[in-house]
């Protein structure tokens, strides 16, 4: 009984931790997902681009910090336009 009851609490402090998050950021779960997965794409081109740049640092200079920059200013904005709400 007791490994039930663990299991239960535990699953109601997951989802309640869950719909928190989307809640402090007013997003349903697939647009949560859509913004996530954004800077997924994002993150990894980035990844790629100065993968690249390590080898031919001739190539792609500021392509990755570029791209740091603008997710870092999406972040920032959403986190404001969220927080005059």
């Amino acid at each position: 009984m007791r490994g039930n009851v663990s299991k239960s609490s535990t699953q109601i402090s997951l989802s309640g931790f869950f719909a928190s998050h989307l809640e402090s950021v007013d997003e349903s779960y697939f647009q949560h997902m859509r913004h996530a997965l954004s800077f997924t794409v994002a993150l990894f081109l980035g990844a790629i681009l100065c993968l690249i740049h390590a080898f031919f640092p001739f190539l792609f200079e500021k392509s990755g910090s570029d791209i740091v920059r603008r997710l870092h200013e999406r972040m920032v904005k959403n986190r404001k336009n969220l927080s005059r709400s």
